[in-house]
């Protein structure tokens, strides 16, 4: 059977009912799916082999005020078991399209310096490699600091 893929929307939490092993990093909560796909500037767009959901590519658009709107691509995920059959590529391919159509100009992704499969895939689509530092919180065990703002030392 052929892989097709699907963009979702708010009516589509039922396609979740079979996922296989490794597409998403945790399971797959039905509230939080629901919240995701309701959100407007939320994308997802899902692989299937039939039913199963066998690869999943996530991403959001961001509006600034003083730049262009930008498509974040959050994650891409396929199942060990669907691996070097291109549906990374193309789910990637098709984010970016779905991406381009609602009025991104600029599109990026951050990924591990050692996870050679996600840096090949980016690379095969001749993004500008950078390096960055990424920083993360429990956001519940962030300090209470840093809200008040300094008088004037003049």
């Amino acid at each position: 059977m052929p892989i097709t893929l699907k963009r979702l929307g708010p009516q589509d939490a039922a396609f979740f009912a079979d996922i296989a092993p490794d597409v998403f990093d945790e399971p797959v909560v039905p509230e939080r799916i629901a919240a995701y796909l309701a959100e407007p500037g939320h994308l997802m767009i899902l692989a299937l082999d039939g039913d199963l959901v066998v690869g999943q590519c996530a991403a959001v658009i961001h509006k600034h005020p003083d730049k262009v709107d930008e498509l974040y691509v959050d994650e891409v995920g396929v199942a060990t078991s669907h691996h070097r059959r291109g549906i990374a590529r193309a789910m990637l391919a098709e984010m970016f399209a779905w991406g381009r159509e609602r009025g991104a100009r600029e599109a990026w992704v951050g990924t591990e310096t050692d996870n050679d499969a996600a840096n090949a895939l980016y690379r095969g689509f001749a993004g500008k490699e950078d390096v960055f530092a990424y920083y993360e919180w429990d956001i519940d065990e962030v300090p209470d600091r840093g809200r008040q703002i300094a008088d004037d030392p003049r």
